[in-house]
């Protein structure tokens, strides 16, 4: 399955052109490298996501056999590896 899709069926990203705007920022990467949207992503790869509020790595567990997954069963879909908060910019204290 495309990164841009399985982050939007595993709900890790609310909309498919946020993904792409996220991978175009070099914000995604899976294994280690930059990700691209069309990257095929299986099961077993690591992908970091780098938002403003801090870097979430998960682990791709299963892949969906259709692009739309139910909210209750996308968690199932990724295993969270890392989760850490960007540190607070001392301006605002």
């Amino acid at each position: 399955m495309r990164l841009d899709l399985f982050l939007k069926s595993s709900r890790l990203v609310p909309r498919r052109s946020l993904a792409q705007e996220f991978i175009k920022a070099g914000r995604i990467s899976v294994n280690g490298t930059a990700g691209k949207a069309g990257r095929d992503v299986g099961e077993g790869d690591t992908i970091e996501i780098r938002k403003h509020s801090g870097t979430t790595v998960v682990l791709v567990r299963d892949i969906p056999d259709k692009k739309q997954f139910s909210k209750k069963e996308a968690p199932e879909l990724y295993e969270v590896v890392s989760e850490s908060q960007a540190p607070e910019d001392d301006l605002n204290l």
